[in-house]
């Protein structure tokens, strides 16, 4: 009962701000350090408090004994296994990747090469946890001579069995596999998919990985003491962040890039999981802004040969006096960017919404993007946790306004039951409800200073586009993918007046991605002369250095965004 009041009253210290709240929060640390946790679930209730008041301290004290507590926390959970007691709590998504346990789960093929080489030692295949052997017979006998003798012919086949007699003595399986499969003589996304085919569990014991959320730390700007109440989202304005000064920014060295870009690959893989943007980040592209309070925001685009065919991808992780507390998404394309914002479960009783408008802020300032979406599994399409939680309530009040006038009635109706009720709230079938459209905002028309404002971007959809595509090969040429590529590639290089046979790949892969879209413009051909010109510099600048270039030169072709515009909103 002892340590339950105690563990209590760190949870409510570690929010509480104002005279004598920082030492009764270093009275709390220092007390509960030297007790031991006698199960899991004590041990993660001091965890995530800790690690909270590293990224939100009070002061000195508080921050010096929070990190201690963190540094000894793998010590906790060897003791705690040594006694026998059941660490399963610590598999929960929320409670996943705590210093001293373990993570497993079906990586992909890239990730699980890099924990390999950045993990050595400590990253094996789960053998006693994949239930389905016939998926190993799909790849091996590529490296196991005649294992398809059975593999082909019987059941119950003892693939571990020819693994052992295969691989060399003293050497793991994981690191046995992903070697064959990089000798492989096909492409690096063929080398994935055939990889990602097998099913493999690959489990990684983090004992004191600098990628654990415990111990993840890039020290930046000078550490910010919260020794004030903390902003909630009523003390932050959009529209107040847009119109400030712009934030200073400075380009990573290549090292500091790569160094950070692991950092969000090993913390993403900590949680159990990943994102396209961090595995196939491009170094070269790196920038961190400081907007100030201790956070400095870790911005890339990805690799060249890795890039959507038409929107441009970026992610962003965000630190918090060291602490990685949130990341980000955007997908871009002309004006508009798809925002896919998220603070880590620790930290969400932080300054979210304040992070979050010094993100998108960000996003405008490097990208030119004017229009953010959400969307509607960010409010609750098929996310339980986004309607327990009201997200939708959260971006609404930040500005955000629904796509759908039908919605936009509906929201009204509940502002106006909770306007004239007291305790009312949004029942869990209206917020699904509601979480049927996309979410916008406007930098030049925010919802909080215009009563119904409108956009070009109101009925887009990027999908819109894919999907008129493939209509169009399924009634022109039979469905065959590669018969309306062709066809497509040689009208649109007629029209636009262009040869692409010594273009560089990456130009020609990008061209036939946008000849598909091209030729849904019905009157190409038709347009002039320095309107074609200016659609070829956009489709050379896709492959470009940076796909900043790319995004500028869009904006800026009037008719091709109107085009592309038109075709997303049919």
């Amino acid at each position: 009962m002892v340590l339950d009041r105690l563990l209590a009253a760190l949870e409510r210290a570690k929010v509480e701000r104002g005279p004598g709240a920082g030492a009764s929060a270093g009275r709390l640390l220092g007390r509960l350090a030297r007790r031991e946790m006698p199960g899991a679930a004590e041990a993660i209730r001091l965890h995530e408090a800790a690690l909270f008041l590293a990224a939100y301290p009070h002061d000195t004290r508080v921050k010096a004994r929070a990190e201690s507590v963190l540094r000894r926390f793998d010590t906790r959970v060897r003791k705690l296994e040594a006694g026998g007691e059941d660490l399963a709590a610590f598999d929960a998504l929320e409670a996943g990747g705590v210093a001293g346990t373990a993570v497993a789960t079906e990586f992909s093929y890239d990730i699980a090469r890099w924990l390999a080489r950045n993990e050595a030692g400590r990253v094996a295949v789960s053998w006693e946890v994949h239930d389905l052997p016939e998926r190993l017979g799909t790849g091996w006998p590529r490296f196991l001579p005649l294992l398809e003798e059975e593999a082909l012919a019987d059941a119950n086949v003892p693939y571990l069995e020819w693994l052992a007699a295969g691989k060399g003595r003293g050497e793991g399986d994981l690191n046995w596999l992903l070697a064959r499969f990089a000798r492989l003589p096909v492409g690096e996304r063929q080398k994935a998919e055939l990889f990602e085919a097998l099913g493999l569990v690959v489990s990684w014991d983090l004992g004191r990985s600098r990628y654990s959320r415990t111990l993840l730390r890039k020290p930046g700007p000078a550490l910010f003491f919260h020794r004030e109440p903390l902003k909630t989202r009523r003390d932050v304005s959009f529209a107040r962040i847009f119109a400030d000064p712009p934030l200073p920014v400075r380009r990573l060295s290549r090292r500091e890039a790569e160094r950070v870009l692991g950092m969000a690959r090993g913390g993403t893989a900590a949680r159990y999981r990943e994102f396209y943007g961090f595995t196939h980040g491009d170094p070269a592209t790196g920038l961190a802004a400081s907007p100030g309070r201790g956070v400095e925001i870790l911005f890339f685009g990805v690799e060249r040969e890795r890039r959507l065919p038409l929107r441009a991808t970026y992610t962003a992780l965000v630190f918090k006096n060291a602490v990685a507390v949130a990341y980000y998404e955007g997908l871009s394309l002309l004006d508009r960017m798809e925002a896919g914002f998220n603070v880590y479960y620790t930290f969400r009783e932080g300054e979210s919404a304040w992070i979050y408008g010094q993100v998108l802020k960000l996003c405008r300032q490097v990208t030119g993007a004017s229009s953010f979406s959400i969307d509607p599994y960010q409010i609750g399409h098929e996310n339980d946790e986004a309607i327990d939680s009201g997200a939708f309530w959260f971006y609404s009040k930040l500005g955000f306004r629904p796509t759908s006038p039908g919605v936009a009635r509906l929201i009204a109706r509940e502002e106006s039951r909770i306007a004239e009720r007291p305790g009312y709230r949004t029942s869990p079938a209206t917020l699904r409800r509601i979480a049927t459209c996309n979410l916008l905002y406007d930098v030049a028309n925010p919802k909080s200073e215009i009563r119904n404002p409108k956009s070009d971007w109101d009925r887009f959809h990027i999908r819109k586009i894919g999907l008129a595509v493939n209509r169009r090969m399924a009634r022109e040429f039979g469905g065959d993918a590669g018969a309306i590529r062709r066809a497509s590639e040689r009208s649109v290089a007629r029209k636009l007046d262009v040869r692409t046979e010594r273009w560089r790949e990456a130009e020609r892969r990008v061209f036939g991605d946008f000849a598909l879209v091209l030729e849904l413009v019905p009157d190409l051909g038709q347009w002039t002369a320095a309107e074609r010109t200016g659609v070829v510099e956009v489709i050379r600048a896709k492959a470009g250095r940076s796909e900043m270039r790319y995004l500028r030169l869009s904006r800026r072709h009037s008719r091709l965004r109107a085009a592309l515009i038109a075709m997303g909103s049919r």
